[in-house]
């Protein structure tokens, strides 16, 4: 009953989220036709060349047809064809969203990781100079904006010391699956997913410092102690295994704030995900290609909460028990 109530609410939400993303781009100041063709171009054009030009791009209908158009196209992944790109939203979708998830992916394992790490050590040495260093140095990098993160490191990486690309996705002349290719695609990964993946480490510092903290203070650490079980075992046993919790939840709703970075990244760095897409179909006022990439967001953002619902009875039994 609790499974099937989570996910009639998500199907509620997703309803509600896929309105909003239908009407968001309509109410933004601006013409599609005129955006294509050119203001100046429109107006030596007649009403019925215009009105044939609207039906071409599927936006003569009225809204509510339209609308009607727009959830049958998601159902059977028909978002129609962008009117800047000229081809079928789907497949230009399909052509970006695995390098955006790539990058969403390293910067994902790279925050966890490196913020887990660093809390859980600064909360086992609270206090002391490492504690205090280490919080320092998370409060002034959390308050870093990350487009202007990435603008240092290719300033630092890039343009200073020529270590690393600074745009792109892969080394031009190369080709799948060769060496140099993955080493490119290796080299043009680093500084977007440290740029993506620094900021949102911090948060999940802060998270699992804390969780490690209150986990310390429980009676059950007294009492471990006191029996002469070892600081190892209090560490690893006790205490971790009860902060990971909260920080599951935490790295879990984070994905939303890693996809909207995600998108400004790669505008940075001109990286061939979504990003681009984005900027493009805003610049244009291409309502199929926006529809699309706000539904993909969408859908991820409200799957990655359905999955923390779901998988947390089986990460802390206690919850289990009580549903």
């Amino acid at each position: 009953m609790y499974y099937l109530r989570t996910v009639l609410q998500y199907a509620l939400t997703l309803m509600v989220a896929l309105a909003v993303n239908f009407f968001l781009p309509r109410l933004a100041p601006g013409n599609p036709i005129n955006s294509l063709l050119g203001a100046d171009v429109v107006e030596t054009m007649t009403a019925e060349q215009v009105a044939q030009v609207a039906a071409e791009l599927g936006i003569h209908d009225p809204l509510y047809l339209q609308f009607w158009n727009y959830l049958t196209g998601i159902f059977s992944t028909d978002f129609g064809n962008s009117i800047l790109l000229g081809m079928p939203v789907w497949d230009a979708l399909m052509q970006r969203l695995p390098w955006t998830l790539l990058l969403m992916g390293v910067a994902l394992l790279f925050s966890t990781l490196i913020g887990t790490v660093l809390g859980v050590l600064s909360a086992w040495k609270r206090g002391e100079i490492t504690d205090i260093v280490t919080m320092g140095g998370v409060l002034f990098i959390g308050s870093l904006p990350p487009f202007w993160l990435a603008m240092m490191l290719i300033i630092l990486f890039s343009t200073t010391l020529g270590w690393l690309p600074s745009f792109g996705a892969y080394q031009l002349g190369t080709s799948f699956p060769r060496p140099d290719w993955f080493l490119g695609v290796g080299k043009r990964l680093i500084m977007p997913a440290l740029a993506l993946g620094v900021v949102q480490a911090a948060s999940v510092l802060l998270i699992s410092r804390a969780s490690m903290m209150a986990a310390l203070d429980q009676d059950y650490i007294m009492f471990a102690r006191a029996k002469g079980v070892s600081e190892r075992v209090i560490f690893f046993k006790h205490a971790f295994r009860n902060a990971l919790l909260p920080l599951y939840t935490h790295v879990m709703m984070g994905l939303g704030s890693l996809v909207g970075g995600a998108l400004v990244i790669e505008s940075v760095f001109a990286y061939p995900g979504l990003g681009s897409l984005v900027v493009m179909g805003v610049n244009s006022r291409d309502y199929p290609l926006l529809q699309g990439l706000f539904v993909i967001a969408t859908i991820s953002i409200i799957l990655a909460n359905l999955v923390t619902d779901i998988f947390y009875p089986l990460v802390d039994p206690r919850t289990r028990r009580a549903r």
